[in-house]
């Protein structure tokens, strides 16, 4: 397996669980402090920010400290890179549909 394919692997893996994909869904409008993000889910803090480290280990999020506050970003080139490996399946797909 390649390098990159393997960090496909972990991205996808990531989105696989509907908490991480609302996480993605919600940074897309924007940063947010992780007690913002913390609190649109119905779970103890230290199990939310497991499933922060998971995005942020597979490239998905970024997030930075300042004082006592921890700052999410999306990073748009994990999502272009998924953007542009579903474009090439799209494509494939529409071929073997014409023969």
């Amino acid at each position: 397996m390649s390098k990159s394919g393997g960090k496909l692997n972990l991205v996808f893996t990531a989105l696989a669980d509907d908490t991480r994909r609302k996480v993605i869904e919600r940074l897309g409008t924007g940063p947010a402090a992780v007690s913002e993000l913390a609190s649109q889910f119905e779970m103890a803090l230290p199990s939310f920010v497991q499933h922060l480290g998971i995005l942020e280990r597979c490239g998905l999020i970024r997030s930075q400290k300042t004082g006592r506050v921890r700052t999410c970003y999306i990073v748009p080139k994990r999502i272009k890179a998924i953007d542009k490996w579903m474009k090439t399946q799209r494509s494939m797909w529409k071929k073997k549909r014409l023969d």
